[in-house]
């Protein structure tokens, strides 16, 4: 189906808009009204300008407060539609959306408001122009779909159609179904928005809180497959109010909205894409520096060994067990010491997995490799991380380890591979701090393109502010690869980032930490405070938490009696590891502690 940007999505200037929204690959536009009054182009500049970039404007918008006025008003607001139809021929735009009226001079007569917008579509028919109601979810007489709809059909005029907004209609809980009654032909246009579920005033979750679909928690592909069986053919648009988006970069912002487009299309049933391929496991986590030997010296005391070296380049490959860690000295960000700055992730299939990412519009980046080189398809995830598509040790397809040339002694490997179930290690969870301004394209993207379920969104105490978390897995319960995205306060501190890290799975946590101490390393100090505290919350068997209290072991345990154990590295440069025991079923990351580990960091 055709795609359309509202202007109001994206930062920026008006033409900075229009190429925005033309780069990333949109057919339309919607111009919102402040935009072109604060354009200094002339309507026949803009509409020349969005021809040249093959955009249509498929919505000029809005007027406000037009309908169920007194006479001498409805006077005032023709005189001004009068001079928007002109404008609009002029732009080469032939549908205005028109708002239910929020004026405290509006009255409650369904008769008044259709037989003046009745008018208002005779006006608009002679300037060519179509006129689209929409109800908002604020309106003071007209504030939900079903209601707007009965007065455009009572006015019965050709010009005169409905605008439906995913937003005013699920912010409001509206049934969607009824959508399926309204002529497809009468469903002048469609805007498209998700939302977070907050409870707050919908006028300021509207205007601060939209985001694109998928991001939220509305179900906009619900509503979308009840207007297409309305018969719906016109284009898919958004419509997105959002502090974020209105100061982030507009070319990532509106790939981010066509990519959503894109997904929304697939699940709703009218666009088939490449399905998608779910990661089983993390293959490898890779560290980028400058200087490998403190990072190298902390895997050593945590029981890595360092097995293997890569034949062309300067990478070396560390593992303890099931567990890899790449250490990269040839790609290193030179801004900092240490990054985490790849993840392998095991596929089924490769490349499937590449071209599920093609088709979400996520960039491929370029294969830099030697004629000897295992080839691997490889993306960049939002935050710039690598994302290398694996399959590691099967005989049908090519595996990265073959790129490595064993260094380390015999013994290491046999251990490794005679090694019983239970006493294996291996990767848990990788974190990833985001930018301030994308992290919902972070969830949106590995929701997408990886296949992975989003859990809920978490927020946590950091010293300094609020620190917001969102974990995905392969499914809510899985038991396989998780991602964990952060978005820290203080933007500005550190350059914009915050540290990464790695958190490997032992069976026995107590045992695996006696280990690190007793061979050199640093771990996370955690406050005797704390110790008292999980006394008061738990009951303990005897002994238990003093050794967590010796060790500086972190504990939790949810409702249905899962525990969670868990210790943390200090940090090198911008990584530090965690070393987790679950059991019980415990499905979580600890969050309850994170404030402790936080302000410990900080310490």
């Amino acid at each position: 189906m055709r795609k359309s940007i509202a202007t109001v999505c994206l930062s920026g200037t008006l033409t900075e808009k229009l190429t925005a929204a033309a780069r990333a690959g949109f057919d339309g536009v919607e111009i919102f009204e402040n935009d072109l009054l604060a354009s200094p182009l002339t309507p026949e500049e803009i509409a020349a300008r969005t021809a040249d970039l093959g955009l249509s404007i498929d919505l000029y918008q809005p007027m406000r407060d037009i309908e169920a006025v007194p006479e001498e008003d409805f006077a005032r607001n023709l005189r001004r539609a009068r001079h928007k139809f002109d404008l609009m021929r002029r732009l080469g735009a032939d549908t205005v959306l028109v708002c239910s009226s929020v004026s405290p001079r509006a009255v409650n007569d369904d008769s008044l408001a259709a037989e003046q917008l009745s008018r208002l579509a005779d006006l608009a028919r002679d300037s060519g122009v179509r006129v689209a109601y929409e109800a908002l979810a604020w309106g003071r007489h007209v504030s939900t779909y079903d209601h707007a709809w009965r007065i455009v059909e009572a006015a019965g005029h050709p010009a005169l159609g409905t605008c439906l907004d995913s937003f005013h209609i699920l912010s409001r809980g509206s049934d969607p179904k009824g959508i399926e009654d309204i002529p497809g032909e009468k469903i002048f246009f469609l805007q498209l928005a998700d939302a977070p579920r907050m409870a707050m005033d919908v006028l300021q979750w509207s205007r601060h809180h939209r985001c694109f679909p998928g991001q939220g928690g509305l179900d906009v592909a619900g509503l979308l497959r009840h207007v297409l069986d309305a018969g719906y053919a016109g284009p898919l648009s958004l419509e997105v109010f959002n502090d974020v988006f209105r100061q982030a970069d507009a070319g990532r912002t509106a790939l981010d909205g066509l990519r959503s487009l894109l997904a929304l299309e697939e699940t709703a049933g009218v666009l088939p894409l490449p399905a998608p391929v779910v990661p089983s496991g993390v293959a490898f986590a890779e560290l980028a520096t400058s200087d490998p030997e403190p990072v190298g010296a902390l895997l050593t005391a945590l029981g890595f060994t360092r097995t293997a070296r890569h034949h062309g380049k300067p990478v070396d490959l560390w593992a303890r067990d099931e567990a890899r860690v790449l250490v990269n000295a040839g790609a290193a960000d030179r801004r900092t010491d240490t990054v985490l700055a790849a993840v392998g992730l095991e596929t089924a299939d490769p490349e499937a997995s590449a071209r599920r990412a093609e088709a979400l519009l996520a960039p491929a980046l370029p294969k830099r490799r030697g004629a000897q080189d295992v080839p691997l398809e490889s993306i960049a995830a939002p935050d710039g991380t690598e994302v290398l598509f694996c399959a590691t040790g099967r005989p049908e397809l090519p595996s990265w380890t073959d790129d490595f040339t064993r260094t380390a002694d015999s013994a290491t490997e046999d251990r490794t591979a005679d090694s019983a179930p239970a006493d294996r290690t291996a990767i848990d969870h990788l974190a990833f701090t985001q930018p301030w301004h994308h992290f919902d394209e972070a969830v949106l993207f590995h929701r997408t393109v990886l296949g992975l379920s989003p859990h809920d969104t978490v927020e946590l105490a950091d010293p300094y502010g609020l620190f917001r978390s969102r974990a995905l897995s392969a499914s809510s319960d899985a038991d396989g690869p998780r991602l964990v995205l952060n978005l820290a306060p203080s933007p500005e501190e550190d350059g914009g980032t915050r540290a990464r890290h790695v958190a490997f799975a032992v069976d026995d946590l107590v045992a695996a930490v006696r280990g690190f101490r007793a061979a050199g390393a640093r771990l996370l100090r955690i406050p005797a405070n704390y110790y008292d505290d999980l006394e008061a919350r738990f009951d303990f068997a005897e002994g238990e938490l003093e050794t967590f209290r010796e060790l500086g072991i972190l504990y939790d345990r949810d409702e249905q009696g899962g525990e969670f154990r868990h210790c943390y590295t200090e940090t090198v440069g911008q990584v530090f590891f965690e070393f987790v025991q679950r059991s019980g079923g415990y499905r979580g990351f600890g969050a309850a502690n994170a404030p402790v580990r936080l302000a410990a960091q900080r310490r």
